[in-house]
């Protein structure tokens, strides 16, 4: 009986190291996958901000493109509506046409 009792009690010890041995890669192993899925869920943020800094550079851009077709367009039309009204006369239209003729790089 006492032998029974010192394999029953040598088997518990053994069981007891195994299961440690198990906790401990248990353990380990969920360290590991919490690792990874933060290391990916990094990588994706880090993703994530950089597509949304493209974006913001490009609608920066197309915004700035457009501000500068508006002001385009209206210094377009002040200069034409300024032309207009200085050239009502076929005489000052003349004469400024002689000018513009006289200041050109082709005389």
């Amino acid at each position: 009986m006492k032998k029974l009792q010192i394999d029953n009690e040598a088997l518990l010890k053994r069981a007891k190291e195994e299961r440690d041995v198990i906790m401990t890669e248990a353990r380990r192993l969920k360290e590991k996958m919490l690792d990874e899925t933060r290391l990916k869920a990094n990588e994706e943020a880090d993703r994530i901000v950089e597509n949304a800094k493209v974006r913001i550079e490009n609608e920066r851009k197309a915004a700035l493109t457009a501000i500068k077709n508006e002001i385009a367009k209206i210094s377009i039309d002040i200069a034409e509506k300024i032309l207009r009204e200085k050239m009502e006369s076929s005489k000052e239209q003349k004469d400024y046409i002689e000018k513009l003729v006289e200041e050109s790089p082709l005389n």
